[in-house]
């Protein structure tokens, strides 16, 4: 069973339709990453999936169930991208109020509290907290219950270098332990190790959705190839332009080559067979480079987004 099914959304506001004909699936114990540009329906699917929404057309099923079933929602874990807290309260009380509210047990608290770097401010006023103290209480609250499907709206905004670090490997640990987890972020850099998938949306649109593999290979981006330690690395570029190829090159003893999908094993075959290559390093396109692709793609003019 998958946690999520999604077939056929449209959703309309009035006159605007912000999801056109989105179906998507997330498998038990999967990470699927949801990208897309101000306004391409994340927030939407995200709604729909919480049951704060119904399908205008279509149908939402959580856990093979509907979104609104009240055990269904006893199951989610949601961190929205903008938290707010009681200020009064302290992290501690906060904690507990929401385990209250969502049946969960309050020997939880403490565990988590701990789990997310804030044990010792536990006991301090939420007015007191960063904005990274605050999103670390709200990913704590996601965490309530042991939730089966885990929704993470930008996670590591207000976050350290660090604490982002420790996000993912919470992350990470969570889908061994076979939580399914929706994730939203436009830092992509950091994104890309701790998924099974990627989705991309653009103007309410699903362009994109496949592992980063079969992303690449649909999108046939290529890959960039850089050797040091040629003695011979003139003549091999001249072998390479002769040959149609884009290189150039790289310090004193470096050549740097642009390999189109179907040439990577040839032109890595004819490095090594030169047998003077210190180094070699294979560049694959980054989850920023297909990000980028599918949004030109779709005709995305970057300062003319919506929201949605």
């Amino acid at each position: 069973m998958n946690a999520v099914e999604i077939e056929g959304v449209r959703q309309h506001y009035d006159s605007l339709t912000v999801l056109h004909d989105l179906s998507l699936c997330l498998g038990e114990g999967e990470v699927l990453g949801l990208f897309g540009h101000n306004g391409a329906g994340k927030t939407t699917t995200m709604k729909l999936i919480l049951g704060l929404l119904q399908p205008s057309e279509g149908q939402v099923r959580v856990l093979g169930c509907s979104p609104n079933d009240p055990q269904v929602r006893r199951t989610l874990g949601y961190l929205p991208e903008n938290v707010t807290f009681y200020p009064q309260l302290s992290g501690r009380e906060t904690l507990r109020h929401f385990a209250r509210l969502k049946g969960a047990a309050l020997t939880q608290v403490d565990e988590l509290l701990e789990q997310v770097g804030l044990a010792e401010a536990m006991n301090r006023r939420v007015k007191t907290y960063s904005k990274g103290m605050r999103q670390r209480l709200g990913l704590a609250q996601a965490l309530l219950g042991a939730p089966r499907l885990l929704l993470l709206d930008e996670p590591t905004v207000g976050l350290d270098p660090i604490a982002t670090q420790d996000l993912y490997q919470l992350v990470d640990r969570l889908r061994q332990q076979g939580t399914s987890i929706i994730l939203c972020s436009h830092v992509l850099p950091g994104v890309e190790a701790h998924i099974n998938r990627a989705a991309i949306l653009a103007h309410g649109r699903l362009q994109a959705v496949g592992s980063l593999a079969s992303l690449r290979e649909e999108a046939g981006l290529p890959a960039v190839i850089r050797a040091s330690g040629l003695k011979q690395s003139a003549q091999l570029l001249q072998r390479w332009h002769a040959a149609g190829h884009e290189a150039r090159s790289v310090g004193v003893d470096g050549v740097e080559v642009v390999a189109i999908n179907g040439h990577k094993l040839g032109l890595l075959r004819q490095l090594l067979g030169e047998g003077e290559a210190q180094d070699i390093d294979i560049h694959q396109p980054s989850l920023e480079d297909l990000y980028r692709y599918y949004m030109e793609r779709a005709g995305i003019v970057p300062g003319a987004e919506g929201r949605a």
